[in-house]
């Protein structure tokens, strides 16, 4: 049986969709299964210089992040996802594949490659995606409407909620890797 390392990322972003607006933040936080313990390791934060011509307030005043701040400080896209790819190179188990995890993957996920790919990179997650919302579909038969953050936070024996670190890329991550290891605990035969 094939083994991974469960990479749960999340982004934020300055709108709706990839090319048109930017990745902006990343949270990423590796998951591993060591004998029958699942681990939640050390997660990696970084924020990205802003190139994209579109900014949508909503989605700035959601993620609160500073573009003018960004603009000076952020990391050029292509070393911050060598940084990644170098991350998840050091972070990933022996034996083992990374899957990149998401909560409302396709969205996430698509940020990720869509960088990769601009950036003439290689995806160390390639095409495919875990996304968590449709994983707690299924296993705790929820409809897609009720597998959201607060619906699961009610189900799963997840850590309370820090409102005030909430729409952080490092700490969504983190809280969504704790989603993951409530929705594999329930899978025997998972690793």
């Amino acid at each position: 049986m094939a083994r991974a390392t469960w990479f749960c990322v999340d982004i934020e972003c300055s709108g709706p969709v990839p090319a048109l607006y930017d990745m902006i933040s990343l949270g990423c936080v590796p998951v591993w299964k060591d004998s029958d313990e699942w681990q939640i390791g050390e997660g990696l934060y970084l924020e990205f210089r802003p190139e994209a011509p579109g900014v949508d307030p909503g989605a700035m005043a959601v993620n609160g992040l500073d573009l003018e701040r960004l603009r000076r400080e952020g990391l050029p896209m292509a070393d911050g996802l060598r940084t990644l790819s170098e991350f998840v190179a050091g972070a990933l188990r022996p034996k083992s594949k990374p899957v990149f995890v998401g909560h409302n993957a396709p969205f996430d996920w698509s940020f990720v490659s869509y960088a990769y790919q601009a950036a003439d990179q290689v995806n160390p997650f390639g095409y495919k995606a875990l996304d968590t919302k449709a994983l707690s579909m299924g296993i705790l038969g929820l409809h897609w409407f009720d597998s959201n953050k607060e619906e699961l936070d009610k189900r799963l024996q997840l850590p309370p909620v820090a409102r005030d670190r909430v729409h952080r890329a490092d700490y969504d991550a983190w809280y969504q890797a704790h989603i993951l290891v409530q929705l594999l605990q329930r899978m025997p035969g998972i690793s």
